[in-house]
């Protein structure tokens, strides 16, 4: 929410400040204004130049209501507080977000007709503008208008405009507030089936909730006692040993990880706009992003430039076990909100990244040559299980059919050799549906290998 508080009038300065004042009253004049101004003063030479007395008062009275309009509206002062609410402030692309405006007058005189006009960028919609009758003292006035954008990012809201202006129309001045606000658009998240991967390593997927004897996210060993312990946990022996109170660590589940890879190389996808490839694959990384941390899943966002999210600071870039769900979500939506297309040539930094020991990797690849596809390859021996949708470039920039697709379907073999479950994206395909396809597939090649892997599987959405 933003709020501040402007004056609608002088502020009782000297007399640079008034004088100031009644400059920027007088550029304030409208155009009716300034034609009465101009009709007064023809008028006032007419009469001269003919000896017509009538003419001149005529012209006189033409003259001077602009100019009284302009000193009324100058010595009027107003004090109005204002501010702005956003419901939601983060608001899926193609989304409503509705924008509250609140008008307090704190001063002790009844204001007169104010509009008031709210900055908004164009891709959200036209400026509103509302106009606001008298406000008596200490009164408010709330109006609403509503905002949509189907394109993602952070756009900034604000500041709020007041102009005053005369009953007659003849002079207008405004004043701004300096507070705005910012409204971020987030990917569509779409909702995805629960289903099961075969290729996860034990520990993971259902079997990640199993105690640990030994080890976990928390060691055994006893630990300072905390407001809110159970009194029933309190380590005697340890107590007396440190002179403060111990208690016993609970065993801890084991928490499965997953890595959401972006590869947003400019050169691996092509077109632009709401549902263009890029657009697809930043909607999938979201979806599959927070559908696992809905599951439990300790998950990181990657980009192939190497940039985590949470960080390398939150237990090794991954949030979920140490951090609130939503709140990670939440962060990872306002990251894909703003992310946009790198200058890298490879999945190298990624891979990197990447590190050893990984759960599971779910990948949304753009285009790849020779060299990414090998990239690609070897990232799946860092990982338990790893699932990629590999987008079909010439089929989102020419449309379906374009293509005779032998390239993709090489790379598509490539990947599956290594150990991937690599599904293709088309133009228009559903999440939902390719989620179902790639549990299938990774259980039919369950299925081929016989027990070799038969031990390694588990829950991975």
């Amino acid at each position: 929410m933003a709020a501040g508080g402007t004056d609608m009038g002088p502020e009782g300065g000297g007399a640079g400040e008034r004088s100031g004042g009644l400059r920027a009253a007088l550029a304030g004049l409208t155009t009716r204004g300034r034609s009465f101004l101009a009709a007064g003063l023809a008028a006032t030479v007419c009469s001269y130049v003919l000896g017509q007395a009538d003419l001149l008062r005529v012209g006189l009275l033409l003259a001077a209501l602009p100019l009284v309009c302009v000193a009324v509206v100058h010595r009027t002062r107003y004090r109005v507080a204002g501010s702005r609410r956003l419901a939601p402030a983060r608001v899926p692309a193609g989304s409503e977000a509705r924008v509250h405006l609140r008008m307090d007058n704190v001063s002790r005189l009844p204001t007169g007709l104010l509009m008031l006009q709210d900055r908004v960028p164009y891709v959200l919609g036209p400026r509103p503008r509302f106009v606001l009758d008298r406000v008596e003292p200490g009164g408010r006035r709330e109006v609403s208008y509503r905002v949509r954008s189907d394109l993602r990012g952070r756009y900034p809201l604000g500041p709020l405009q007041l102009r005053l202006t005369d009953p007659f129309g003849m002079c207008e001045l405004t004043r701004a507030f300096s507070a705005y606000d910012t409204l971020t658009v987030v990917p569509r998240v779409e909702p995805l089936p629960p289903v099961r991967l075969t290729g996860e390593a034990a520990g993971y997927g259902d079997g990640r909730h199993r105690s640990l004897a030994l080890a976990g996210e928390d060691d055994v060993i006893p630990r300072g006692y905390r407001v809110g312990d159970d009194l029933r946990r309190v380590h005697w022996r340890s107590t007396a040993r440190y002179g403060e109170l111990m208690v016993r660590r609970e065993e801890q589940p084991q928490r499965a990880h997953c890595t959401v890879l972006l590869d947003t190389r400019s050169a691996a996808h092509h077109g632009s706009g709401p549902d263009s490839a890029f657009e697809w694959a930043v909607s999938g990384a979201a979806s599959a992003a927070v559908h696992l941390l809905e599951r439990g899943y300790a998950v990181r966002l990657l980009t192939d430039t190497g940039s985590s999210v949470p960080g390398p600071d939150g237990g090794g870039g991954f949030a979920g076990s140490t951090h609130d769900s939503a709140e990670t979500a939440g962060l990872m939506l306002d990251t894909l909100a703003v992310v946009d297309h790198s200058d890298g040539e490879g999945l190298a930094r990624a891979y990197e990244v990447l590190g050893g020991g990984e759960g599971l990797l779910v990948a949304f690849l753009g285009d790849l040559d020779e060299e990414q596809a090998a990239t690609a390859a070897r990232m799946r021996h860092r990982t338990a299980a790893a699932v990629a949708f590999v987008l079909d470039g010439a089929a989102w920039s020419r449309g379906p059919g374009s293509g005779d697709g032998r390239e993709l379907e090489e790379r598509l073999r490539r990947l599956r050799e290594a150990g991937w479950t690599a599904l293709p994206v088309g133009p228009g395909a559903s999440l939902a549906q390719l989620w179902r396809q790639a549990d299938a597939q990774g259980a039919a090649r369950a299925d081929a290998e016989g027990p070799a892997i038969g031990g390694r599987t588990g829950s991975w959405a």
